[in-house]
């Protein structure tokens, strides 16, 4: 079994390694409200109620361990989509219809169909067994992750994709849609597939938690998290691009670089050749 300490050394390793501006975060699904420990903060107790997005910028901007539940959570279809309380299917459609995000019914019922093609039949039931998930600063982790969600710029996250990729056992493939972004791509597909996704921060993202126009993010299974920093700056060898960046500059460019360079420098020749 792992010990917690690992999985803080890894976030700190990354976070240092990749300049990171805000802490990765480790999320664990848990299937009872007696799972959550004592450290994290629960917005309920305290009369509230947070986005599941707003528990990620809470960890990993402030550093803060977070509980999560349907009691917890003022985004009612997030809920509803994690299977943490029951709702039909059509309800939950019927939601996001009213909500006006996609093009009409059919257009919803597309995408739900495809959520679940995607993890699968027995993944989707497995969602039902949880109820909700601790957010943690990974490198100050509470919690053996199942998922990591870490945010950072292209350069960054590119990084950790080339890290996945350099043997090409866990390349990353992903699709988006704008919506659910963080909470379903980046923290539920992870640890329902064991596949790494990119992220790119939707309407949630934006609106409710603070996400930068600049940041991107990646979910890594938790299980990759050791393999990720193990790999991480080995692409390419010695002409990897580290971090910060090093440009590399092309030699050797000619004036035939282009089909206009190639006309322009022609002209100036004939011209040249004309006064001569």
């Amino acid at each position: 079994m792992t010990e917690l300490s690992e999985y803080r050394k890894a976030g700190q390793q990354l976070t240092e390694a990749l300049r990171l501006y805000t802490d990765p975060v480790a999320i664990k699904y848990i299937k009872n409200i007696d799972e959550i420990p004592p450290e994290a903060r629960r917005p309920s107790a305290r009369g509230q109620k947070w986005s599941l997005c707003q528990a990620f910028t809470y960890s990993r901007r402030w550093r803060m361990h977070v509980a999560m539940t349907s009691e917890d959570n003022f985004c009612v279809p997030a809920t509803a989509a994690h299977r943490w309380e029951h709702v039909p299917m059509e309800d939950l459609i019927e939601s996001q219809v009213r909500q006006g995000w996609h093009k009409d019914r059919e257009a919803e019922e597309r995408r739900f169909q495809f959520f679940r093609d995607y993890v699968g039949k027995e993944n989707y039931e497995k969602m039902t067994q949880f109820k909700g998930f601790i957010s943690s600063p990974l490198a100050e982790t509470i919690v053996a992750p199942d998922s990591v969600l870490l945010y950072g710029d292209g350069v960054q996250i590119t990084h950790i994709v080339q890290a996945l990729s350099y043997e090409f056992k866990h390349p990353v493939m992903s699709s988006f849609e704008g919506f659910g972004e963080s909470c379903q791509k980046g923290t539920l597909l992870p640890f329902l597939t064991g596949k790494p996704q990119v992220v790119i921060p939707g309407m949630g993202d934006r609106a409710f938690s603070g996400t930068t126009e600049q940041e991107i993010a990646i979910g890594i299974p938790g299980s990759l998290i050791f393999y990720t920093v193990e790999n991480l700056f080995k692409a390419g060898g010695r002409l990897n691009m580290g971090q910060p960046v090093r440009t590399v500059l092309p030699n050797n460019i000619t004036e035939r670089i282009t089909p206009g360079f190639a006309f322009m420098s022609d002209k100036i020749k004939e011209y040249k050749d004309r006064q001569s």
